[in-house]
């Protein structure tokens, strides 16, 4: 029992209903016998949830989950809009992934009605609004206008939905949507790594786990770039063609524990991030932290670190971090120095990489005051989501590394006794060492962990 009825089995009944939809590419293939099946278990798994041996926190995501099924699957005749935002990390946004193209999916009594796909580019040449950008799209990319294929430029998501709302409503459309989605590139190969390999119709290429993404990447952006004169208008139509076969392929697994595994990790992640319009659903999503927010309400030190990929290629797939993060509580006020270590992987340049320029926010305590930095440029200093975060321009060569240095002092007052640090994850990157050294009037104490979701370091020694 205990097996069957973990955190990941009990989550993903209701997801694969809602998002299998806003996977990467996956759409509105599910069966409906299948769906039905999936609507009746998680019913029945709910009403007996508290004899089950799971941990409390096991329990609000299957109620959540619940709640979330039992919503869109209800015979209300209501019909609901959702916006799908694709994002691919590869050129990572400090939302995610740069947003390449978005859908729009209605669902009436818990079945899709209709779907629509689009490149963003399309959308955006719909906008005549000039809006200003964001300063680093002015002086690293020479942009002009804010459209809405750059309108993740915050690591908060709900402030990125607002913004794709504002662009999508000034394209002429009407941004009354229900719920946002978000999806980065790598749910893709996640998804392949449970399915298979896939081979779609009209196309000679195999899709697999370890470079999917990066091959699918070839079919939608190299031929055209290497091919001007060939209409661009469909170039992402492979994306279209493959969604049934990935979507059935994963139905049929059979291993509903893997699939929910999966699910359960896109969200820790934030690879999948949602945002709804009803109050009582996203007050839920909130519960369980799948909202994708910049965190307001952590009372000791804090980080996150936000890359902006600014160099308008896919140099991301090539790019490794590593982050150590020094405290010294004995001085006058606490002092940090961190060290975030680029590496560019990459051998060569071509037409989807380049040397890395990306525009690094570093997001801190409010109160925080900047000291020095190294490897990066002069600091733009700011304030947001109740933090004072610093921006720089950073560059990271083909084949060699960075060593971003940033050093500042946590606010005055900051209560030393107790300490504990939240680093949270931005969307799109993952697998980062990360290594905190603490030290205060007791010693000097050393924690690692790997930055796959959000992490939290409490020292309870060092009391």
């Amino acid at each position: 029992m205990k097996n069957f009825f973990n955190r990941r089995m009990v989550i993903i009944i209701g997801l694969i209903l809602i998002l299998a939809a806003g996977g990467f590419y996956l759409f509105n293939f599910a069966k409906n016998n299948k769906q039905s099946i999936a609507i009746k278990s998680l019913s029945a798994i709910n009403k007996f949830s508290g004899l089950l041996p799971i941990t409390d926190d096991e329990k609000k995501e299957l109620d959540v989950m619940n709640t979330l099924v039992e919503k869109f699957t209800q015979k209300d005749g209501v019909t609901r809009t959702f916006l799908l935002l694709l994002q691919n990390n590869m050129e990572l946004r400090p939302g995610g992934g740069f947003l390449g193209q978005y859908a729009i999916l209605k669902v009436k009594d818990g079945e899709v009605l209709s779907t629509f796909f689009e490149d963003a580019n399309l959308l955006d040449q719909r906008i005549t609004a000039k809006v200003a950008p964001p300063f680093p799209f002015t002086k690293m990319m020479q942009l002009k206008k804010w459209k809405f294929r750059d309108s993740n430029f915050s690591p908060d998501f709900p402030m990125n939905v607002d913004k794709a709302k504002y662009f999508y409503r000034l394209a002429g459309g009407n941004s009354n949507f229900d719920g946002v989605i978000a999806v980065n590139a790598n749910v893709f190969n996640d998804i392949l790594e449970l399915t298979g390999p896939i081979t779609v119709p009209g196309y000679n290429v195999s899709f697999n786990s370890k470079d999917g993404a990066l091959k699918l990447e070839e079919y939608v952006e190299k031929y055209y770039i290497m091919n001007p004169e060939v209409d661009t208008q469909n170039r992402k139509m492979i994306m279209k063609k493959m969604a049934p076969l990935l979507v059935e392929k994963l139905f049929s697994l059979g291993n509903v524990t893997k699939i929910a595994d999966l699910v359960h990790k896109e969200f820790e992640n934030r690879n999948i991030m949602v945002n709804f319009k009803d109050p009582e659903l996203q007050k839920a999503i909130e519960s369980v932290y799948w909202d994708g927010k910049v965190a307001k309400d952590w009372g000791s030190d804090y980080l996150m670190m936000v890359d902006a990929n600014m160099g308008a290629l896919k140099t991301d797939y090539y790019m490794k971090r590593q982050v150590a993060y020094d405290i010294d509580l004995t001085a006058e006020r606490p002092t940090v120095t961190l060290n975030i270590i680029y590496k560019n992987t990459a051998t060569f340049g071509d037409w989807r990489t380049s040397d890395y320029h990306s525009y690094l926010r570093v997001y801190v305590p409010k109160g925080s005051t900047f000291l020095e930095s190294k490897m990066v440029s002069l600091a733009n200093r700011g304030e947001e989501f109740e933090k004072t975060y610093f921006g720089f321009i950073c560059h990271v060569l083909i084949g060699r590394e960075t060593n971003a240095m940033i050093k500042y002092q946590l606010p005055d007052g900051f209560d030393v006794n107790n300490y504990r640090l939240l680093i949270q994850k931005q969307s799109g990157v993952e697998n980062i060492p990360v290594k905190v050294h603490l030290k205060n009037s007791k010693g000097e104490y050393d924690q690692e962990q790997t930055m796959d979701k959000d992490l939290k370091f409490e020292f309870q020694n060092a009391d």
